[in-house]
């Protein structure tokens, strides 16, 4: 019901937005940009493995779209950004993932962590080709080959990252309940029985690594065009820590999680830093404690626990139809 019912209510509403709430346009784009790399985290989060360097596959994204740019001239076409973002992401992906997926646990998170401070690292370093800490100005793209004003664009750009992101629940959801993603929960729960099978492990966690940096990737390009710079901040392990505070927030176990974590951080950081100052930091740690220690499978998840003890009780309370009969003989 929540992928099938739910999820093309809430495409549907988002793709209705623009006409009827306009303000809200900007903040939802960054919403759904911001979620992609969170999908990636849920899905490495099923192998029981977590991230804390995907910042660096939302950097690659976005100083390739600024490059890419820059080559063709004037902005270069947004599409095509897009695709060299993804095409940089998943072989970086597949470069660090050789090396990361032959550990596990907390030894996996910090090699991950360790490969982004140095993407960080030279970000900074290399001034005369990235922009150092000022970062690389993204000249605003065409759009199937038009130029538009800043209104249009940012109405065509709001459309191309809800498609990308629905297109990117429904397929890591089906990758969730394909055999690769089985392989990813069994080896959770016992890695050396999945060897036993015949499945290499290593491999298929190669697999939704490339995959979840593909989708890092794309939401740093889609960040990048949009706010119209890339910076090393990017890459930097707040960043990281970011995306899997999120996936903690919606629900690590529902790709779900993933829209409803990255809008409530965006909603609650905005509306903090906008009434209580500096202390929009606070608020989140808070709402953290609070998530795990009250509800630990996160905001969808909660919602589909609940759902389900509520459909329990209703088929407890139902008469069988058995039940029935016997009461009209009485």
């Amino acid at each position: 019901m929540l992928m099938r019912v739910i999820f093309p209510a809430i495409v549907l509403l988002a793709a209705l937005n623009p006409l009827v709430f306009p303000q809200w346009d900007a903040f939802l784009t960054i919403v759904f940009a911001k979620a992609l790399p969170v999908i990636g985290i849920i899905l490495l989060l099923q192998a029981g493995q977590v991230s804390f360097g995907h910042a660096m596959f939302f950097a690659i994204g976005a100083y390739t779209a600024g490059f890419v740019g820059r080559w063709m001239g004037g902005g270069g076409e947004l599409f095509l950004l897009l695709l060299a973002a993804l095409a940089t992401s998943v072989v970086a992906g597949l470069f660090v993932g050789i090396f990361v997926v032959r550990y596990r646990y907390i030894f996996f998170a910090m090699l991950n962590l360790a490969f982004s401070m140095v993407l960080f690292s030279l970000l900074e370093k290399f001034i005369h080709i990235t922009g150092g800490s000022d970062g690389l100005r993204i000249s605003r793209p065409t759009l199937l080959g038009r130029e538009m004003s800043r209104a249009n664009y940012e109405f065509g750009i709001y459309y191309v990252s809800l498609a990308l992101l629905a297109l990117a629940i429904f397929g890591a959801w089906r990758l969730m309940d394909s055999p690769v993603g089985h392989a990813m929960k069994a080896i959770k729960s016992n890695e050396t029985r999945v060897e036993y099978l015949g499945i290499s492990p290593r491999r298929t966690l190669l697999v939704v690594y490339v995959a979840s940096a593909a989708l890092a990737g794309v939401g740093g390009a889609l960040v990048g065009v949009f706010q119209g710079i890339a910076t090393p901040d990017y890459a930097y392990w707040t960043r990281s820590g970011e995306f899997v505070f999120v996936a903690i927030l919606g629900g690590a176990g529902q790709v779900l999680g993933a829209l409803a974590g990255s809008f409530s951080f965006e909603f609650i950081r905005v509306t903090a830093a906008a009434y209580l100052g500096d202390t929009w930091q606070l608020t989140l740690g808070l709402m953290l404690l609070g998530i795990i220690l009250f509800a630990p499978a996160g905001i969808v998840g909660s919602l589909v626990n609940v759902g389900n003890r509520w459909r329990g009780r209703r088929t407890r309370e139902k008469p069988s139809p058995l039940g029935e009969a016997k009461e009209a003989v009485r």
